[in-house]
C-alpha cells in the first residue's frame, strides 16, 4: 500500500479531485478548464495509486477500486471536454461566469460522490448534484420552457431525495453504519434480510428510477434542452448515470434484495421499450437523442436487476462517451441529416435486416449455447446481434457488424473476470428480457415493413405523444407544486401612436 506520512496517497489524490473543483467553484470568475484540467490530472493520480496499491480497500471514506477508478475518470474526463467546449459556446456571454461556478460544483458534487465509500455521503453529494444542477437549467430564467422543465426535474429530485434519506436511516437503524463495506458485510451475514433492509432497498430503487428519468417521471429529461448544450451534454452523460454507478456501489447488498431487484426490473424493461419505440418518432435531434437516453437508462439498470454489474459499468462508461460526443456535436445534425437522405437509397430494405437478425441471433445463440457459455452471456450476445442486424445487412458493412458482436462478447468476458460475480440471474427474469426485447424488434420490424398499415396507423400517434405519461404526471405535480414563472411583460407597439385631435 502505498502512504505518506503513515496516510493513504491514493485517497489524498481522490479527495483532492473534489475539493479542487469546490475551490474553483469559490472564484468569481474560475478559468474552467484549466480547474477541470488539474482535477483529471488528480485523478489520473489516484487511479495510479490506486492500482499499484493492488487492492480495492478504502480509507478516508474513499473507495478507489475499478468501479471507483473507471467512473472518476470518466467524470473528470468528461467535465473537461464539457468545460472546454463552453468556453467557446459561452464566449461573451454575461452569464458565463455564474454557468462556470455552477458547472464546477456540479462536477465537485458528483466526484466526491464517486470517490466516497459511506452511503451518508453518497446521499449528500447526490443531493447537492441536483441542487447544483438546477442552478445551470435555470441560467436564463427568462426562458418560460426552461423554467417549467426545471422546476419538473426539481419536484422528481426531491421525492428521490427524501427516499434516499428515508433508506439511508433505515440502513443505519438495521446495519449501525454507513459505511458500504460494513452494509455489504451485513447482508452478507444476513441473507434472509431484515424488513427494514428490504424496505430500504425498495427506496433505493425507487430514488434510482426517479433521478434516472424512468417512465413515467421522464418528462423533464426530454425538455431541459433550453439549458446550453454543454448542459444537456454533462447532463446526459455523466449526471442521469449516477443511479447506475449507486446500483454497482450497493451490489452486494442488493444481491440479497430480490422484491427491490424484480422491481427494478420491471421499471427498467418497461421504460427500454416504450422508450425504443417512442424515439422512432422523433424529429427533433436533441429530443431524440433525450429519448435514447431514457431507452439506455432502462436497459443498465435492467442489467442491475439481473445482477449483471460488469455488464452494467461497460454499458455506462460507453453510453457516457457516446452520448457526450452526440450532443456537443449535434449541431452537425442537419448535416448528417443530408447526408443520410442522399444515400439513402443504398439503405438495406426491413426484410433483409428482420432476415439478418434471424439468422445472425440464431447462429450466435446456438454456437454459444453448444459452448456452454453462460445464459446471460447468450441472451445479451443474441440481443447484440439484433442491434447490429442493420449493419449485417449491408455487404459492405457486414465486417463492422461481425467487429462489433465479436468485441461485446470479448468484453463481456473480460469484464466478468475484473468484477466480482454478482448474482445468478433467475432463469425466468432472463427469458422474459430476452422475449421482451425479441418482441421489440419484432414490432419495429413490423412498422417499418408496413408504415402504412394500421398497425403503424393505430400506435404513430399515441407513441408520438409518448402515451401522454408526461402530461397525466405534468397536471397532477403542477396542481400540488406549479412553478414560479416570470410576469408577462406586455410588448412594446412598434410604433408611438399619434395623439387624438381635439
Amino acid at each position: 500500500m502505498t502512504t505518506l506520512a503513515g496516510l493513504d496517497v491514493s485517497s489524498i489524490f481522490a479527495w483532492a479531485v473534489p475539493a479542487v473543483l469546490a475551490a474553483g467553484a469559490a472564484i468569481q470568475r474560475p478559468h474552467t478548464s484549466r480547474i477541470a484540467g488539474l482535477a483529471g490530472l488528480l485523478a489520473l493520480g489516484a487511479a495510479g495509486f490506486a492500482a499499484t496499491a493492488g487492492s480495492g480497500a478504502a480509507f478516508w471514506h474513499a473507495r478507489l477500486d475499478l468501479v471507483g477508478c473507471v467512473m472518476l475518470l470518466l467524470v473528470c474526463g468528461l467535465g473537461w471536454v464539457t468545460a472546454r467546449y463552453s468556453r467557446n459556446y459561452l464566449d461573451g456571454d454575461p452569464r458565463h461566469a455564474r454557468y462556470s461556478r455552477w458547472l464546477l460544483a456540479t462536477l465537485s458534487a458528483v466526484t466526491a460522490l464517486v470517490v466516497s465509500n459511506d452511503l451518508g455521503i453518497i446521499v449528500v453529494a447526490w443531493t447537492a448534484t441536483g441542487l447544483a444542477l438546477h442552478q445551470l437549467l435555470t441560467l436564463y430564467p427568462e426562458r418560460t420552457a426552461a423554467l417549467v422543465a426545471a422546476h419538473k426535474k426539481f419536484i422528481v429530485s426531491r421525492l428521490a431525495d427524501a427516499c434516499l434519506w428515508v433508506s439511508l436511516g433505515l440502513v443505519y437503524r438495521d446495519v449501525g453504519s454507513s459505511n458500504l463495506d460494513r452494509i455489504a458485510l451485513w447482508a452478507q451475514a444476513h441473507p434472509a434480510l431484515s424488513p427494514g433492509m428490504h424496505a430500504a432497498a425498495a427506496l433505493l430503487v425507487v430514488a434510482v428510477a426517479l433521478k434516472s428519468a424512468q417512465l413515467p417521471f421522464h418528462g423533464w429529461l426530454m425538455q431541459v434542452m433550453e439549458a446550453p448544450t454543454p448542459v444537456s451534454a454533462l447532463l446526459h452523460a455523466g449526471v442521469v448515470n449516477i443511479g447506475g454507478f449507486v446500483m454497482l456501489r450497493l451490489a452486494g447488498w442488493l444481491t440479497q434484495a430480490e422484491p427491490a431487484r424484480y422491481l427494478l426490473l420491471a421499471v427498467g424493461l418497461t421504460t427500454a421499450f416504450i422508450a425504443s419505440l417512442v424515439v422512432t418518432t422523433r424529429v427533433s435531434a436533441k429530443v431524440g437523442l433525450a429519448w435514447s437516453t431514457c431507452a439506455q437508462m432502462g436497459f443498465m439498470l435492467m442489467q442491475c436487476a439481473l445482477g449483471l454489474w460488469h455488464l452494467a459499468l461497460l454499458h455506462l462508461a460507453a453510453h457516457s462517451l457516446y452520448k457526450a460526443h452526440a450532443f456537443l456535436s449535434a449541431g452537425a445534425a442537419v448535416e448528417q441529416w443530408r447526408v443520410r437522405t442522399l444515400v439513402s437509397h443504398v439503405a438495406p430494405p426491413p426484410k433483409h435486416v428482420a432476415a439478418a437478425a434471424a439468422l445472425a441471433a440464431s447462429g450466435l445463440g446456438g454456437a454459444l449455447w453448444l459452448a456452454g457459455a453462460p445464459a446471460s452471456l447468450t441472451v445479451f450476445a443474441v440481443l447484440a446481434a439484433l442491434a447490429a442486424a442493420p449493419l449485417l445487412a449491408r455487404v459492405n458493412l457486414a465486417s463492422r457488424g461481425i467487429a462489433v458482436i465479436a468485441a461485446y462478447v470479448v468484453l463481456h468476458l473480460a469484464a466478468a473476470r475484473a468484477l466480482p460475480a454478482g448474482a445468478t440471474p433467475h432463469p425466468v427474469a432472463l427469458a422474459l428480457v430476452g422475449l421482451g426485447f425479441a418482441a421489440l424488434f419484432s414490432l419495429k420490424t413490423s412498422l417499418a415493413l408496413r408504415p402504412e398499415g394500421r398497425l403503424a396507423r393505430a400506435l404513430y400517434p399515441r407513441l408520438f405523444a409518448g402515451l401522454h405519461l408526461d402530461e397525466l404526471f405534468t397536471r397532477l405535480t403542477f396542481r400540488v407544486w406549479p412553478p414560479r414563472l416570470p410576469a408577462r411583460q406586455t410588448p412594446a407597439p412598434l410604433s408611438t401612436p399619434k395623439p387624438a385631435e381635439a
